[in-house]
């Protein structure tokens, strides 16, 4: 691929400017960032409709860039390597142009485009957190690459993002800013809510075991692997589980994925992070930036039935949303310390985010058949994606909405969790919620057959279940993102990963 066949300087001007502390969730991102090697860049590529120009997306990201502080926000470093952020209050951004060759696919450029805008290191200190560019054939505009660095927004902010530029929302911004959050945090009531938060941490952190899981029986070098795990049969069952247990598919989804860490050996009570998206805290929650933080959870699973776990799962994140508001640096001192007093290393480094956006079912939605389930699940696919060394261990589950259903990507350490205990993991999720959608439906099927017979009072009502026992706090899509094609402009790309 050669290099943009122009490149055209979009000056942009927005509220505020002035230096400060990095925010929680900025530390949250920092950390991740550092710790994998990435700028963990999100965003895509979306095709453009016919009458979009050069200059319409020159627009959106001039309007993206003002509305939007996180957009115009670097980051410094001092000698000891200390990052603290800087908005600008104006500035320029380029906004680059690829003409793709005659008789050749505009697609694939952009995909080539959208590839070397991931795989280029961002420079956070010297460059703007976006990356864009159009792709063009025979001078049309055809494509829309813009990829961001996980600094500007999680993925909650993100569908705020593209909302408000679908709506050129042109009042306040709202929430509090990242420099106005990490000057609440400084304070007198942000130093008591992150004391509260760790001590919330220091009572698990003393009584947990120190570690997740045995040594793997089979490490392999690169250590670390990515697995891709794609169902059609969990958005099916999920549902169905959630209306009968009285949880959410949230709720369930992360009982079920306790379970099957126990079935590959995970230590009791199961200890895992799961992503908050912090929004419903009223300071947060029309902000773009972000502000997803990493809770603690204990799952004790109880009798290994799915109705006991998605009960001890809604109980545990209760208290682990409350608590997911807290400075990630003065946590790692914190297990430092408690990892010294104890003499043990303790692992807290095993995540559950589930990105996905699926909403609950209604009470008037039929439940699938048994024999959709079943064949839906005999269409599920697993494939290993990346190897590579990262620093220390890691075992984390990401779920995303796709085409097919629900993906689910885990990032395993394979001198903790090996390949296969990790592809055994994501079937088993699958395995679990699938066989209690059975059991549920074969017993309505049951009890229909014999309510033909002997009609019961209040018969054919059904309870108002659905969303009813869901947690604020819970990632609800934190990191999901919007759709890719949901809005040609410049920020239609989404904010997926």
């Amino acid at each position: 691929m050669t290099g943009p066949a122009e490149r055209i300087e979009v000056p942009f001007a927005g509220d505020g400017s002035g230096v400060g502390e990095l925010s929680w969730g900025m530390w949250e991102i920092w950390h991740a960032m550092v710790a994998q090697r990435s700028s963990l860049p999100i965003g895509g590529t979306a095709a453009l409709p016919a009458d979009r120009t050069v200059e319409s997306v020159a627009a959106e990201l001039r309007y993206l860039m003002g509305r939007f502080p996180s957009m115009r926000t670097r980051l410094r470093f001092g000698p000891d390597g200390h990052p603290t952020q800087e908005l600008f209050a104006s500035g320029r951004i380029g906004l680059e142009l690829y003409d793709a060759p005659a008789g050749t696919d505009p697609g694939g450029l952009a995909a080539q485009v959208e590839l070397a805008y991931r795989e280029r290191p961002f420079d956070h200190a010297g460059e703007w957190p976006v990356r864009m560019a159009v792709v063009r054939a025979g001078g049309r505009p055809t494509h829309l690459v813009s990829i961001m660095n996980h600094l500007v927004s999680d993925a909650a902010g993100g569908a705020i993002m593209l909302r408000e530029v679908r709506e050129r929302a042109d009042g306040p911004v709202a929430g509090l800013q990242q420099l106005e959050q990490a000057a609440w945090q400084g304070s007198a009531a942000g130093q008591q809510q992150n004391a509260r938060a760790l001590r919330h941490w220091e009572r698990i952190l003393r009584t947990v075991p120190a570690r997740r899981f045995a040594p793997s029986t089979d490490p392999r070098e690169p250590r670390h692997w990515t697995g891709e795990f794609r169902s059609a049969a969990l958005p099916l069952a999920l549902p169905v589980v959630a209306a009968r247990t009285g949880g959410d598919p949230r709720a369930v989804l992360l009982a079920v994925y306790a379970l099957a860490l126990r079935r590959i050996g995970a230590a009791e009570p199961v200890v895992l992070r799961p992503v908050v998206s912090n929004r419903f805290r009223s300071a947060l929650g029309g902000a773009v930036c972000m502000a997803a933080q990493a809770g603690i959870a204990v799952l004790d699973t109880g009798d290994g039935g799915v109705p006991a776990a998605v009960a001890a799962a809604r109980g545990a994140t209760l208290a682990a949303y409350k608590h997911a508001y807290f400075h990630p640096e003065r946590l790692n001192e914190l297990i430092a310390r408690i990892s010294a007093e104890r003499g043990e290393d303790l692992d807290v480094q095993c995540f559950f985010n589930d990105r996905s956006t699926r909403p609950a079912a209604a009470p008037t939605d039929p439940p699938p058949t048994p024999t959709a389930l079943r064949a839906a699940r005999a269409r599920s696919t697993f494939r290993w994606v990346r190897r590579t060394d990262l620093p220390g261990r890691i075992l984390q589950a990401q779920f995303e909405d796709a085409p097919e259903g629900l993906l689910m990507e885990v990032l395993t350490d394979t001198r903790h969790v090996s390949p296969a205990d990790a592809e055994t993991l994501a079937r088993t999720v699958e395995e679990l919620a699938v066989g209690a959608a059975l059991d549920f439906l074969t017993a309505d099927g049951e009890a229909g057959a014999g309510a033909e017979t002997e009609p019961e009072a209040g018969a054919g009502k059904e309870p108002d279940v659905a969303g009813a026992n869901a947690v604020p706090g819970a990632d609800a899509g934190a990191d999901a993102g919007a759709d890719a094609g949901a809005d040609a402009g410049a920020a239609g790309a989404g904010v997926r990963r």
